[in-house]
């Protein structure tokens, strides 16, 4: 029986290109306005690939530091070279936007009885920063960073935290990501795993599957019914 639902923060609760998206909204750029997307790809992507490459090598840096490289080479690659626009990525990914449905499904699981909880690569500061800003603090029993272990995802260490801090077994706990790589290392950890598919994305070719596949949140009540 479920009793606990542990989320992904970023991809799966906040929409990361919404930072990029914000920033070319403010600066009329219109150079910016038609590459924020691509910017914001490459951004995400070397933020993972900097997570992965850490854990491999040993070599751990804090999520806002791996944050702020992986934005430096998007810039560099994007001929940006404006500091102001750095500081103000940097601070709205800090503030990142929550895809629409989630206060109202998160409201409504906890109301329900689930206990509810983060399981994040990010720092304390920057998950208590995010999850203020989108009025969602008030929706977890328990926010779990990275920080504690030193490892990022997908390491057994991580998904190890969800038993250490919530005494809560696998077999109780649904973990919900939009991020295919997680959920492989959240099934191979043992936990129960939803796969927000939001891109309609092909399954990744990995031995671990996901156990339910939905296309946003607002599935998540139905799927636990």
């Amino acid at each position: 029986m479920i009793t606990t639902l542990v989320f992904d923060a970023y991809g799966t609760l906040f929409d990361v290109t919404s930072a990029a998206r914000r920033a070319a909204q403010a600066s009329g750029d219109s150079l910016l306005a038609s590459a924020w997307p691509r910017l914001a790809a490459d951004w995400r992507r070397k933020q993972l690939e900097y997570t992965w490459l850490r854990t491999i090598t040993g070599d751990y840096a804090p999520f806002d530091h791996v944050t702020a490289q992986s934005l430096d080479w998007a810039l560099d690659a994007h001929n940006q070279t404006d500091p102001a626009l750095r500081t103000s990525l940097l601070d709205l990914f800090h503030h990142l936007v929550p895809f629409p449905e989630v206060a109202e499904v998160l409201a409504n699981l906890k109301a329900s009885g689930y206990r509810l909880a983060i399981l994040s690569n990010g720092t304390p500061a920057m998950l208590d920063a995010a999850t203020q800003s989108a009025g969602l603090a008030d929706a977890f029993d328990a926010i779990l960073s990275v920080e504690t272990v030193r490892h990022y995802k997908p390491s057994h260490h991580v998904y190890g935290m969800v038993e250490t801090h919530l005494g809560t077994k696998p077999a109780q706990t649904l973990f919900v990501s939009s991020n295919g790589w997680d959920i492989a290392g959240a099934a191979h950890f043992g936990l129960w795993t939803a796969w927000v598919n939001r891109d309609s994305a092909p399954v990744d070719r990995l031995p671990q599957r996901p156990a339910h596949v939905i296309p946003d949140l607002s599935h998540l009540p139905r799927l636990l019914s």
